[in-house]
């Protein structure tokens, strides 16, 4: 990936290094591996079908849609073990202040096609633990997204972690990684988190695993969306959308599954299997066009 000389975003706080007590206990939503306990009767996904519907569709503005939220959506589905960290390099610190750059250029130009204006989220860098707007978190998390202060947060730590556990080394590989939680970010300016949120609540555990799976597929096609204007710019490399697609393939419910305990539990999946995270990551890289990530009408 040719990333090097280009701008570099100026929306990253650097945590790295800060010494921090407290426990795991997030605020807000975690998609946990394996699903989690949730607790009321079970819904239907009509509403959140019937919005995307009238605003891709019918041609509505989904801008409209901005509000907040209280969901935390966890990462790319997995949980990592590291141990206390140095601060990533000059280089790493480089790379992810680029992809965030070009994140930021791609949807912004994206949302003024659509007559809406895009807000930029905040990167946090950290290592080993640090506090969100939704509680928090460990490195053990992954990357995730908190919409209650709108900011990414990574421990580079993971892109280690990604190449030397999950087998998918490269720098497209962790540029999806990053495009995945900016895709998060764009879901909750467009009003789908919030929504989702309020949605679950009513929802079986089943159900909202389910819901889950549609979310974070979704977020895997606007990563894709993203990373077609990046070869627009001709950053790819031979072998880029392979390494992207193999880090999707690595990191599906089932994959991790069998490589943790052996068997797959599929009404436990809720970031979606290997197979369908590639194809959605591809669906949006094919066409560049966000309308093409409705992951919440029909099968996924």
């Amino acid at each position: 990936m040719e990333w090097r000389g280009r701008r570099q975003s100026d929306n990253v706080e650097d945590r790295r290094g800060a010494s921090m007590g407290g426990s795991m206990g997030r605020g807000g939503f975690r998609i946990p591996v394996g699903g989690g306990g949730r607790r009321g009767g079970g819904i239907g996904i009509g509403g959140i079908v019937l919005i995307l519907i009238v605003c891709w569709i019918a041609g509505i503005n989904p801008l409209t849609l901005l509000s907040g939220g209280d969901i935390n959506l966890g990462g790319s589905g997995y949980e990592q073990q590291v141990g206390s960290r140095t601060p990533a390099d000059d280089d790493t610190t480089a790379f992810v202040r680029t992809i965030l750059a070009e994140t930021e250029d791609t949807w912004s130009g994206i949302f003024q096609a659509n007559g809406g204006s895009y807000q930029k989220p905040t990167l946090v860098l950290f290592s080993g633990q640090v506090s969100s707007a939704c509680g928090f978190a460990s490195s053990a998390t992954g990357p995730f997204y908190c919409p209650g202060d709108r900011k990414v947060y990574l421990d580079t730590d993971f892109f280690q972690e990604l190449e030397q556990r999950f087998d998918a080394a490269g720098d497209f590989a962790e540029a999806y990684v990053i495009a995945h939680e900016i895709g998060h970010h764009v879901q909750n300016l467009l009003g789908i988190l919030p929504r989702f949120n309020q949605a679950r609540q009513r929802m079986s555990e089943v159900d909202a695993n389910q819901m889950s799976v549609r979310v974070e597929l979704q977020a895997d096609c606007f990563a894709g969306v993203w990373g077609k204007f990046t070869e627009q710019k001709g950053m790819l490399e031979r072998g880029d959308l392979e390494e992207a697609l193999n880090a999707a393939q690595q990191i599906g419910d089932d994959t991790l599954q069998k490589r943790s305990q052996g068997y797959v539990v599929p009404e436990s999946f809720n970031h979606g299997t290997s197979a369908q995270r590639m194809r959605w990551f591809q669906r949006g890289f094919d066409s560049g066009d966000m309308k093409v990530c409705d992951t919440f009408s029909g099968d996924v």
